[in-house]
């Protein structure tokens, strides 16, 4: 069964900077457990079929131009029919104030109201936003998170292999560290990965010999981010004599992580081998890729060869969910 997340109504007036109009109970018990919001056009008219009680309604310019078309009773039997499904809460666009019969309506079947001076899409943007990061599904792997020239490059790898060596020596070259040893993974949408550090290891790095060091304060302000989309993985292996590493790069490796496939690369370790350069040049090559260049295809074409579907080849190497 999936893990249902929650946050609370005092998470979502803090980060959107909205003003209680009405709060029957503290808004840190009040908790909101579904991303998407509802604009209750259909429903003001009297159609209430698959009305989901769990979204966050938004009243807006359209929503009260419609209900100043009635009296105060008919405003209230029509606020009275939706209210009384229990919403999480209902938030008032444009500054617009809570009129009696919304406030009856919401003192009866204590329903927080809330105001924003925003505009109802921009608002409406700003609550899918920030309800989709919170909200998402999400999973803790160990790891490192880097930012490198702007791609979001997830280091895994055995104990001890040197990721987060690899990640010191990358934030000392400018680029900026997310996560490390822990790094939480929540799936935004069907596309997009975003990686965080648990809030309790923040900025801290373990190195061995060393101890635990704090990102932030040795290497400033510049080292850090908070969170990055993950654009690809590195995974770090000792040297195998034995095995054969892709050299050309037409076999392209995904992992598959919350059901979305994600570039990853093998990149054997051994003394000499400066990693910090190839994981540079592995994040400029992934960004190259996304824009639809593919150095070995140029390649080959220079060379008057034709290229074979055949050989760009795409394999899921493993499910990390």
């Amino acid at each position: 069964m999936a893990t249902e997340y929650s946050v609370t109504l005092k998470q979502l007036i803090d980060a959107l900077s909205l003003k209680p109009l009405y709060m029957p109970f503290e808004p840190e018990e009040i908790l909101i457990k579904n991303s998407n919001i509802r604009r209750p056009g259909l429903q003001l008219t009297g159609y209430l079929d698959f009305f989901d009680k769990t979204r966050i309604l938004v009243f807006g310019h359209t929503e009260f131009s419609y209900l100043s078309r009635f009296g105060v009773e008919q405003q209230q039997h029509v606020i009275d029919s939706i209210f009384r499904f229990g919403p999480p809460a209902v938030i008032l666009c444009r500054d617009y104030e809570l009129s009696d019969a919304m406030n009856e309506c919401a003192t009866r079947y204590n329903i927080p109201v809330l105001q924003s001076s925003d505009s109802t899409s921009g608002l409406s943007a700003g609550l899918v936003t920030f309800l989709s990061a919170e909200l998402a599904p999400r999973i803790t792997r160990h790891g490192v998170l880097v930012e490198v020239y702007g791609e979001g490059c997830l280091i895994i790898g055995d104990s001890g292999v040197g990721k987060s060596e690899t990640a010191i020596d990358l934030m000392k070259r400018g680029h900026r560290l997310i996560a490390d040893d822990a790094v939480e993974i929540r799936k935004i949408n069907n596309t997009t990965l975003i990686g965080q550090s648990p809030q309790n290891i923040r900025h801290f790095v373990e190195l061995r010999g060393v101890g635990i060091i704090n990102a932030r304060n040795l290497f400033g302000m510049g080292s850090i981010k908070l969170s990055e989309k993950i654009d690809m993985i590195v995974n770090l292996e000792n040297w195998d004599s034995t095995k054969v590493y892709e050299r050309m790069g037409f076999e392209n490796e995904y992992m598959k992580i919350l059901g979305i496939d994600v570039p990853i690369l093998t990149i054997p370790v051994k003394p000499g081998r400066n990693l910090s350069n190839i994981i540079e040049v592995a994040a400029m090559n992934n960004r190259q890729k996304k824009m639809g260049y593919n150095a070995a295809q140029d390649l080959l074409t220079s060379l008057g060869m034709e290229i074979d579907e055949e050989m760009i080849e795409k394999r899921v190497v493993k499910d990390w969910d």
